[in-house]
């Protein structure tokens, strides 16, 4: 399951430089695939999807900061609980009900994105 940032965010930041896959971005911030990531270029998403790694993409919210839910791996492969929500001051970094995932799904995207 992806982590979501709620409306309650006070867009402090603390959570942006804590994601280790770069899937947070700012509010009204174009996001990358490339960014944080090994990926670049034409590539296929594990969904089958072609992207170019290098494009911008449309930000997820205008108004505070925001989590790519296929960026996010929810720290599995690099820490024991997902960052963001451990430094949120307001402990708006939740669970996506909307993009629920296994560990192993997690731990793929993960490898993914790295190209581990």
């Amino acid at each position: 399951m992806a982590i979501i940032i709620t409306d309650e965010c006070i867009n402090c930041g603390a959570c942006e430089p804590e994601c280790p896959n770069t899937a947070i971005y700012e509010g009204a911030d174009d996001w990358r695939y490339k960014d944080g990531t090994a990926l670049s270029g034409k590539i296929i998403l594990p969904d089958g999807t072609e992207v170019d790694a290098d494009d911008a993409q449309t930000p997820i919210s205008d108004e505070v900061y925001y989590i790519v839910p296929g960026k996010c791996t929810e720290c599995k492969g690099f820490h024991d609980e997902p960052q963001c929500a451990a430094v949120c001051p307001v402990d708006c970094c939740v669970p996506d009900d909307n993009h629920v995932e296994d560990e192993e799904t997690l731990l793929a995207r993960q490898a993914f994105l790295h190209n581990e």
